[in-house]
């Protein structure tokens, strides 16, 4: 049985300060460079050399915070040479992984594209002796194939959403559903709960579409239903900036949102921008979701350059809701990204 804790949503400065002077700093080898990649760290053979495997850092207000977070923990003041790639796309995120651990890098920290295709490639990391710690998402890949993950439970993220809507006892449920990436841990756990509720409850999905989380995509989208002339009552967007690219589209329809208005309007992730739309009621719902998760790996990282066993193999990160109920300018100061 695998040991999981969770962690409260901490917005975490990381400086010198985190103890990694304490540690034995003994890399290996180079932490060299592939296509889309960006060094922030030196050559020198006594810091650790890592590579950074994350989605792009313009897909969301999410991932820039979560990029930034990476940015600023593993960098030379802080003891490591570390290497970032980036894509949106399994495939180029598995080229990068191969060459990083080609280049020998000490720790792979990957934020998988897709769920699915990673055995080999983890496989291979653990043979060359490259430990892998995943962070933000899951894979689909033997526990024994990485040595902890820090992540965001999808699951209960869209367990938490559905559960608030049906809370909402609405007559009906005639539901928009825009999707994020398809088989994205967070496109798959906020998916998921969605569709078993549609399944059990009777609820109508009125469309089920992605827009890969993009606001532009995800505007067409509600303008087509509002086009055909559909009745629906719910927007559920996987992530905020596709939820403001459907309001887009009501308001040039003038359909009214939010309280009191006609249609109910779902994010996730907790853009700060997002936040004061559900505070000021013009959308009704936004799921947390925690970028920051750098200073917890930091931790895994020193208790394995100590010698030491990770604490717990997997820690998912805490996270809740905001609604219009109970949305404030201080819930958005302390949570908001």
């Amino acid at each position: 049985m695998k040991e999981v804790s969770r962690r409260n949503f901490v917005k975490l400065g990381v400086g010198a300060g985190l103890g990694l002077g304490a540690l034995s700093l003994a890399g290996c080898g180079g932490g060299g460079e592939t296509a889309g990649s960006t060094s922030e760290g030196g050559s020198s053979s006594e810091l650790i050399t890592v590579g950074v495997i994350n989605n792009d850092p313009n897909e969301s207000g999410y991932r820039t915070a979560n990029d930034n977070d990476m940015k600023n923990t593993f960098n030379e003041e802080n003891g490591f040479d570390a290497s970032f790639a980036y894509s949106m796309k399994n495939e180029e995120q598995i080229t990068s992984a191969n060459q990083f651990i080609q280049n020998g890098v000490k720790y792979l920290l990957l934020s998988a594209a897709d769920t699915a295709g990673w055995d080999t490639t983890l496989q291979d990391a653990k043979d060359a002796g490259t430990q892998v710690i995943l962070f933000d998402r899951v894979v689909d890949a033997p526990e024994d194939l990485y040595v902890a993950a820090v992540v965001s439970d999808m699951d209960a993220e869209g367990q938490t959403a559905v559960d608030w809507l049906e809370s909402q006892a609405l007559d009906e449920y005639n539901i928009i559903h825009i999707q994020g990436a398809m088989g994205s841990a967070a496109q798959v756990g906020r998916t998921g709960a969605l569709d078993k509720a549609v399944e059990e409850k009777g609820w109508n999905l009125v469309v089920q579409q992605t827009a890969d989380w993009d606001a532009e995509t995800a505007q067409q989208i509600t303008q087509s239903v509002i086009d055909s002339g559909e009745s629906f009552n719910v927007i559920y967007a996987e992530n905020d900036d596709m939820a403001r690219g459907a309001v887009a589209a009501l308001d040039a329809s003038n359909i009214t949102h939010g309280v009191d208005g006609d249609v109910i309007i779902m994010g996730f992730d907790h853009n700060k921008w997002a936040l004061e739309e559900v505070m000021n009621g013009n959308w009704n719902y936004d799921g947390q979701c925690n970028p920051y998760q750098a200073s917890t790996i930091l931790e895994i990282i020193e208790q394995l350059e100590a010698g030491e066993e990770p604490g717990e193999k997997t820690v998912i990160m805490e996270e809740g809701y905001a609604d219009a109920t109970n949305c404030t300018q201080e819930y958005i100061d302390e949570n908001g990204i």
